[in-house]
């Protein structure tokens, strides 16, 4: 998985360069790792993020939250919300 947030062009607290679509998958890796992700249609969503050891659940996430969270994995099991772009 590549970590695009390394480069100091691309670090975290800048601005999105290339906003991405995500969807929710089973085991697939999110790749590249996001800086955080939008919701564009709210529920919940159960992810994994980079270094985590466990899946934990964000419930009840409203429509055009951003989440400053850096998810490795997006779970299709438990994820509920839609419309979820990487940025």
């Amino acid at each position: 998985m590549t970590d695009i947030f390394e480069q100091e062009r691309d670090r975290t607290y800048k601005a999105s360069r290339a906003p991405f679509a995500i969807t929710p998958h089973a085991t697939n890796a999110i790749d590249p790792i996001p800086k955080r992700i939008y919701v564009g249609t709210g529920g919940d969503i159960t992810l994994r993020g980079v270094g985590g050891t466990a899946d934990v659940v964000y419930k009840n996430v409203g429509d055009g939250v951003y989440l400053n969270v850096r998810p490795q994995y997006i779970r299709v099991t438990g994820t509920t919300a839609s419309d979820i772009v990487g940025e």
